[in-house]
């Protein structure tokens, strides 16, 4: 066993909730350690235990959970990991959440509704956690959500990198599904140094997760052209595949979709293998099992990126490099 990385004046220790646990695993392989074993189970009325198996005195430990479904389940081991380390006199807890639950809620849309992501990092910040890591957060004001330093990484160069490998950059374009992802696109433009195409939609805010395309905004840009769709997440898969449907219909030669987070709920892969994508790429931020995995899908390791990060925090380096979109 390899638990702990340590220098003259401090320890690393890297543990796992039960979420996501080979994600941990890889990322343990990158620093060149083990994750620390944690016993956890539930009780039989759904309450959660945790303990380490040995000592974190002293240690700068970071926890990784990813808020995968069962969200309110992880969320909670999550919480109770942080809480346990605390009372076991770690010198400074790091909360790795490759995916930030309850991101999606940053602000009141409507009357009596909470700001759910607040509430999630004020539950961290309670618990004992010093620090925070994530992956694109659904919103960037969530980073001041939290009353301690917000390690906000992209995956956007991962995913790039990939793309560019795929398809010509001189005949793609980026485009954003909707309004609210325009600010992303344009740094992918930038990035990749192509036009921009944005999709203009219209919500229904009383239906959710229904959305009804309207129109292109640089259509120009779309016909005879690989169109590369991005987007933070995929959910239900509702606004990516109206996206791809109206892409098609204005002439698009193909479309791939580049997203950070597949959460892939309910109707998402049937979506995505009946419609006119012709490739998803997403991230490991959260697991995906068998049975939302199909062959269009392409996974792409955060493990390196998320690895990085720890080893820079953890040797009061430099992590500016990995908020840079542009990787550098």
């Amino acid at each position: 066993m390899k638990p702990i990385i340590s220098t003259p004046e401090k320890r690393l220790v890297l543990v796992s909730g039960r979420a996501h646990p080979s994600l941990a695993k890889e990322v343990a392989e990158h620093l060149g350690a083990d994750v620390v074993s944690t016993t956890a189970y539930d009780f039989a009325n759904g309450e959660i235990y945790v303990r380490f198996a040995e000592s974190v005195r002293g240690c700068d430990v970071f926890v990784l959970q990813s808020h995968t479904a069962p969200i309110n389940q992880w969320l909670m081991e999550h919480l109770l990991m942080v809480d346990a380390l605390k009372r076991a006199s770690a010198k400074r807890v790091t909360v790795v959440a490759p995916f930030f639950g309850y991101s999606r809620q940053d602000k009141k849309h409507r009357g009596r509704e909470p700001i759910s992501a607040r509430l999630v990092a004020d539950l961290f910040s309670t618990a004992g956690a010093d620090r925070l890591i994530s992956v694109d957060l659904h919103a960037a004001q969530i980073q001041g959500f939290f009353d301690g330093p917000v390690d906000h990484l992209w995956a956007l160069p991962v995913l790039a990198d990939y793309v560019t490998t795929r398809v010509d950059r001189q005949s793609l374009t980026i485009v954003s599904p909707d309004m609210g992802r325009v600010r992303t696109a344009d740094v992918w433009s930038d990035r990749l140094g192509a036009p921009l195409a944005i999709i203009h939609k219209r919500r229904d805010p009383s239906v959710p997760n229904k959305v009804q395309v309207h129109e292109i905004v640089g259509a120009e840009h779309v016909e005879g052209r690989h169109c590369l769709l991005i987007d933070d997440m995929i959910d239900t898969a509702g606004t990516i595949v109206q996206a791809a449907e109206a892409l098609k219909a204005n002439g698009a030669a193909s479309i791939i979709v580049a997203a950070t987070h597949a959460i892939l709920s309910g109707p998402a892969v049937s979506r995505l293998s009946n419609s006119p994508i012709d490739e998803v790429v997403v991230t490991n931020t959260l697991p995906i099992t068998a049975d939302k995995q199909f062959s269009r899908l392409t996974v792409l390791s955060i493990a390196p990126l998320l690895a990085r990060a720890i080893r820079e925090i953890f040797d009061d380096g430099s992590v500016t490099s990995l908020f840079e979109p542009h990787g550098g």
